[in-house]
């Protein structure tokens, strides 16, 4: 799933495209798209149809759009789910095999929807008020990532400190810091020299704080060159796909030698999914064993 730099990317590009824009028409092609949506496909469309897009917005992996008219306000939620696609083309280009949802714009060009698996989607949300910023009540739960102004560093590593959970597991939950997903947290981890199933309350607080450094220098560097692409699931509004795959020191490096000690990259099964770690660099920490007296 896109982590931060790769939303970010989108948002980007998204705004440029879309600031000042009105939305002609919404068509929800496929009722999946509109299903988080409380109203349903027409109530979106009702809605939307006729509002100026004023931006976009992000809070770590979470993007939405926001429109408006003379009588109403509302956040775009985006959800990209496993291959969700926020395109822009021109009116008249030929359809995408998965577009899910198409809105023309005033300007001749229109945003589509694309979601070759239907796990993502959009739907329409009220904007509360959180003290720093105005946020979409769904997402409003959610941390402030590292590239905010909210962002309170030393809060974050309290929170961590006060776990006792691995320390991959606790950069993952999006309510201590958001925009880190697997890549990004196995990344981190081998930069700080950490093993993803240390123990939070066993690291010292400068690792702690070396270790939330590095979350945030990694997702500012995949940012500058457009995320991360394994495969065309991932683009940008323009299809184009990001480069900073070929910078990764740790994830997909299985059996290739640790760019820092030579000893070969290891992966192990981690939340069905997979981490992949150097095992000289990152010492797999020990399994306190209980004995019976």
């Amino acid at each position: 799933m896109p982590e931060l730099p790769e939303v970010e990317t989108i948002r980007l590009g998204l705004s440029a495209h879309l600031s000042g824009r009105s939305v002609r028409d919404v068509e929800v092609l496929h009722p999946r798209a509109a299903r988080r949506h409380v109203g349903g496909p027409i109530d979106l469309s009702n809605r939307l149809r006729g509002k100026r897009f004023e931006g976009a917005e992000r809070r770590g992996k979470y993007m939405w759009l926001l429109a408006s008219d003379s009588a109403d306000e509302v956040a775009v939620v985006v959800h990209l789910g496993m291959s969700g696609q926020m395109l822009i083309a021109e009116q008249g280009a030929e359809d995408p095999v998965h577009l899910r949802i198409r809105v023309p714009l005033d300007d001749g060009h229109e945003l589509r929807f694309v979601d070759q698996r239907t796990f993502g989607g959009w739907h329409l949300d009220d904007l509360v008020d959180t003290g720093p910023r105005r946020l979409p009540e769904s997402v409003a739960h959610i941390a402030p990532d590292p590239f905010e102004d909210a962002f309170d560093r030393g809060a974050v590593i309290d929170s961590l400190r006060r776990r006792d959970t691995e320390i991959k597991r606790a950069i993952l939950d999006q309510t201590v810091i958001s925009g880190v997903g697997n890549i990004y947290a196995d990344e981190s981890l081998w930069r700080a020299e950490l093993h993803g199933r240390r123990r939070t309350r066993g690291i010292p607080r400068a690792r702690l704080g070396d270790l939330v450094d590095h979350a945030t220098q990694v997702m500012g560097e995949a940012i500058k060159v457009g995320g991360t692409s394994f495969d065309d699931l991932y683009v940008n509004v323009n299809g184009q796909s990001g480069y900073f795959e070929r910078s990764l020191n740790a994830y997909g490096r299985e059996g290739l030698l640790c760019r820092r000690c030579e000893t070969p990259m290891v992966r192990e099964a981690f939340m069905n999914r997979s981490s992949f770690f150097c095992p000289t660099c990152q010492r797999v920490p020990r399994v306190r064993r209980v004995t019976n007296v």
